[in-house]
């Protein structure tokens, strides 16, 4: 018997597949901060398009230099405008914003410029992404690396600027499938 201190020995990949909806599910009860994603792409059209995609993976990777990553699903339109241009913003959402959120993660949605054509937003001065009014905070980035990660692109910023523009309220939250407020 294995003394309590080695780890167990390695579970070969065949013995045991967890199911995309038993990994949803015990993952679902991790409670997420709420962005909105932005960039622009100086490629569409004649003065191009401005794009968002609410996300549920971000996070901070490093103080010094200041690093953040977010999460992006392969192949999407994010996933292919980041792959050509490197500055973007974040949002982090508040309470009162729940609506964009629900808005910018639809799936087979309308427009960008259509869904972006009523949203209070001013130009990021290090991006010129979009960034949303009222959001609690703002940090513009450039990519340093992409990373492949199963179904998901993983894309590490350094962060030109970072701010808090609406510090005052309570950050939207996703838990169990739902967006979630701080009681």
């Amino acid at each position: 018997m294995p003394s309590p201190h080695e780890p167990p020995a390695p579970v070969p990949a065949a013995e045991h597949r967890v199911s995309p909806d038993e990994f949803r599910a015990a993952l679902s009860r991790l409670a997420g901060g709420v962005v909105l994603l932005t960039a622009h792409d100086e490629d569409e059209g004649p003065h191009g398009e401005d794009v968002g995609m609410t996300a549920t993976g971000f996070m901070s990777v490093s103080l010094e230099p200041p690093l953040v990553l977010i999460s992006v699903r392969e192949g999407s339109r994010m996933d292919d405008l980041l792959s050509r241009q490197p500055l973007w913003a974040v949002s982090v959402l508040s309470e009162s914003q729940r609506h964009i959120a629900g808005r910018f993660a639809m799936r087979g949605r309308l427009s960008d410029r259509l869904l972006f054509e009523d949203v209070p937003y001013y130009r990021g001065a290090f991006s010129g992404s979009p960034v949303l009014g009222g959001a609690l905070a703002v940090v513009e980035c450039r990519t340093e690396q992409r990373v492949p990660a199963g179904d998901h692109t993983l894309v590490v910023g350094r962060v030109l600027d970072a701010s808090t523009p609406s510090a005052g309220g309570n950050p939207l939250t996703y838990f169990r499938g739902r967006y979630r407020y701080l009681r």
